[in-house]
């Protein structure tokens, strides 16, 4: 005995709208995870002395474009 199911127009569009909104919160998930590694990677290069940067290498402006390339991989 074969079972079909028939989708109705409303339940077609319930769907996607499932979909859509599932998507959009993995996009948001992901966009907060980056802003949250970009915020913390800006902290802990910010706090660091000038000296402790000179021994790594980096000038104080490079902390904003490193903490972007850590989170957004630009």
């Amino acid at each position: 005995m074969a079972i079909t199911r028939s989708n109705s127009g409303l339940d077609v569009v319930l769907d996607a709208g499932r979909t859509f909104f599932h998507q959009k919160r993995t996009e948001i998930q992901h966009a907060l995870a980056r802003r949250k590694a970009y915020r913390a990677t800006h902290h802990e290069l910010s706090t660091l002395t000038d000296r402790d940067l000179q021994d790594l290498g980096i000038p104080r402006s490079n902390i904003k474009r490193l903490a972007m390339e850590a989170a957004y991989d630009c």
